[in-house]
């Protein structure tokens, strides 16, 4: 993220307002005239270190909290797939730690073969029931209810023959692989 100078005034500003300190109050604790203070949050003084260094201080702020750029656009724009009859919509960005989908699983007379892989799933059901079958032990899982499991132990998650259901479900990466994109 670049640095982004025009802003350090209004954030300077922003965060002498939170506090409820006027100017006379924040120059006085960091050592500054008023002016100078006031011509730092209007913009017509450049900032520098030797006068943000005392500000972040005072304010108990991180000078990046001061200079920090226009964060990322934070919405995601990944598109949805279709994969083995499933409709997968991203709703975290890509190189999130944590991968998190809303997925529609088509109506299904049998459990899928299980699968095996390192981490913990959990999900939690908009619509329909899931057939999660854990360990050989078959779970049905309706709309509203939630489910956590080790995924080190065999398990295949699929709708019932009753008709489509759709879970947001949140894995790890390694999780991801096994269950988006059928590894």
């Amino acid at each position: 993220m670049a640095m982004d100078l025009t802003r350090v005034g209004p954030r300077l500003r922003a965060a002498r307002q939170q506090r409820g300190w006027t100017l006379a109050d924040l120059a006085a604790k960091a050592g500054m005239s008023m002016s100078t203070l006031s011509r730092l949050e209007s913009g017509r003084r450049q900032a520098s270190l030797e006068l943000l260094l005392p500000l972040v201080s005072v304010l108990e702020l991180r000078l990046d909290d001061l200079v920090r750029g226009e964060p990322a656009d934070p919405r995601v724009r990944r598109a949805t797939e279709r994969r083995h009859g499933m409709v997968v919509a991203p709703l975290t960005l890509e190189h999130s730690p944590v991968q998190t989908y809303k997925i529609r699983f088509p109506a299904s007379d049998e459990a899928p073969a299980p699968k095996v892989h390192e981490g913990v799933e959990w999900f939690y059901v908009l619509s329909g029931t899931i057939r999660l079958v854990l360990d050989g032990q078959e779970h049905r899982i309706g709309a509203g209810e939630a489910a956590e499991f080790d995924t080190r132990l065999p398990h295949s998650i699929s709708a019932t023959s009753e008709g489509p259901a759709e879970v947001v479900s949140i894995f790890s990466a390694s999780g991801e692989r096994i269950h988006v994109h059928g590894s």
